[in-house]
């Protein structure tokens, strides 16, 4: 269970993560080993939004992407998928190192990739999304409001179920799959639904 806390997004410090939030390590999603960078990653809630904040540890940026809903997975890529009503349909959001974004909704019926159809004309309006880089770190914090999820603010101890995930291309030391709960598949694959763990949102 991940635990996200009510508490206030500073625009003057989008980085700082407010008193009493979690901070998770990610691990390889397809084992669940300790990955080569390691990847934290904190969240919280206001009325109106959620934040999640990643720390990305990175010797080797690979972004080129600028476009809206390009295909990020390719490069360096942090990924938050939620869940907030059923497995078989969730959001997909995607930041890369240039703070490029990807959206889309996630139609899972039976749980894997075959037969699950994502829909990236769905816009995820609002969403804030920005990136810091400093001395081998990447840090991304993304907000996305509760509104565009089609969600009220949500009551105390509402539970969701996420998954959170990072992808970090190397041709020197060679392609790294991250994710909070791990996928345990082998080619890598993040559209593991059954694999979510859940986050509970704590006012």
């Amino acid at each position: 269970m991940f635990v996200l806390p009510l508490a206030d997004f500073s625009i003057e410090e989008p980085w700082a993560i407010p008193a009493g939030c979690e901070v998770l390590e990610l691990r390889r999603s397809t084992d669940g080993g300790v990955p080569r960078l390691s990847t934290s990653l904190t969240g919280y809630f206001d009325r109106e939004m959620v934040t999640f904040l990643f720390r990305a540890s990175d010797d080797e940026i690979v972004a080129t992407q600028l476009g809206h809903d390009a295909p990020l997975y390719q490069e360096d890529v942090v990924e938050v998928f939620l869940a907030p009503e059923r497995l078989t349909r969730y959001f997909e959001l995607e930041v890369n190192p240039l703070g490029t974004t990807f959206d889309a909704i996630i139609d899972s019926p039976d749980g894997h990739r075959a037969t699950m159809k994502a829909d990236i004309e769905w816009t995820c309006h609002d969403l804030f999304a920005g990136v810091r880089k400093t001395d081998g770190v990447v840090e991304t914090v993304i907000r996305i409001p509760f509104a565009s999820l089609g969600r009220g603010t949500p009551a105390d101890g509402e539970t969701w179920r996420a998954n959170f995930y990072r992808i970090d291309r190397s041709a020197t030391h060679g392609d790294e799959f991250s994710a909070w709960q791990a996928t345990l598949k082998q080619p890598p694959d993040f559209h593991v639904p059954a694999a979510f763990g859940a986050i509970r949102f704590q006012r």
